[in-house]
């Protein structure tokens, strides 16, 4: 017996999650790498220099974030049910702690001749868009926690049969029903 493909839409909503989940950590990630502080100082004897920080400095949660939304990837194709939905909170609280740190010492003006202004709005701006997609990807996998594949879910009999139980117990089962299990089994079934 071969086993017709899933429909496009059933897997439209794990793509949906891991998709937000990966960009999210991607940007995140690349938010850390940007420049998020700069300033002149004077060095003495070098005069003045450009001292800047990125993200990863600035923000230290950027980049655990990042890892932690791959790690709902993982997450989010072996699980279903109620531990996809646990997971959607957390996935959901990480998001919001990534638009925080991005939020957290914005300005988007002001900045000196010479400095990267730009590069450190922007910085601001991809991890506050990494949270987003973060948190939109945890709601996803609440949202169809119950829907989504996962994991194994191809190779899953579709009326799996419960575990035999004791014979015993089946015999006195199928007396109290009525029926003689000592009878043999009918041929024409």
């Amino acid at each position: 017996m071969s086993e017709q493909p899933a429909p496009a839409a059933a897997r439209r909503p794990l793509w949906t999650i891991l998709l937000a989940l990966l960009l999210g950590a991607l940007a995140l990630w690349g938010a850390s790498r940007m420049v998020w502080f700069a300033e002149f100082r004077d060095e003495g004897l070098r005069g003045t220099v450009l001292y800047t920080e990125n993200g990863e400095q600035r923000a230290t949660a950027l980049v655990p974030l990042a890892i932690l939304a791959l790690a709902g990837v993982a997450g989010a194709v072996a699980t279903g049910g109620w531990a996809r939905r646990v997971l959607g909170i957390v996935l959901v609280a990480a998001g919001a702690a990534g638009v925080w740190s991005g939020l957290d010492g914005i300005r988007f003006g002001g900045f000196a001749a010479g400095l990267p202004g730009t590069q450190i709005v922007l910085g601001h701006l991809l991890a506050v868009l990494g949270g987003i997609l973060v948190a939109l990807g945890g709601l996803a996998a609440i949202r169809w926690a119950g829907t989504a594949r996962r994991l194994g879910s191809r190779y899953a009999a579709p009326g799996a049969r419960p575990a035999r139980r004791d014979p015993d117990t089946e015999l006195w089962e199928a007396l109290s029903e009525g029926s003689d299990p000592t009878d043999p089994p009918d041929p024409r079934r």
